[in-house]
């Protein structure tokens, strides 16, 4: 398999910065699920097999879905934010985990596909 790039690599030490400085702060759901993702792209770079994507790929589905339930929570946090300003501003979207849950579940779709995409493996002897 052919490693990732430099932009995953980016990717996955910002998600692990970002993941330590949840759990110093005390968020430490968001936290954990950061810190896989992040730690998962960074190991994806170094891994040659199949199996590294693939079980990244399967991570990343459990965190984006733990993502996804928790957004759903969130929902009437952002109906009170319209009520008091009377807009819906794209931050509001953005900064809450329904999103980042779907993004998260439809990556890890993605790698999982590319653990058996013939892209990948014509390079890994597995």
């Amino acid at each position: 398999m052919k490693s990732s790039g430099i932009i995953g690599m980016i990717l996955g030490f910002g998600l692990l910065a970002f993941g330590i400085y949840h759990l110093i702060i005390g968020l430490y759901l968001w936290a954990m699920i950061k810190i896989l993702i992040g730690a998962g792209l960074i190991t994806s770079k170094f891994v040659k097999n199949r199996y590294g994507t693939i079980i990244f790929g399967h991570i990343t589905v459990f965190a984006g879905l733990m993502l996804l339930t928790a957004g759903i929570y969130y929902v009437p946090i952002i109906a009170q934010q319209m009520e008091k300003t009377g807009e819906l501003k794209l931050s509001y979207i953005f900064m809450m985990p329904l999103f980042w849950g779907f993004f998260a579940t439809l990556g890890g779709i993605c790698a999982i596909y590319h653990g058996f995409c013939s892209c990948v493996r014509k390079g890994c002897k597995t």
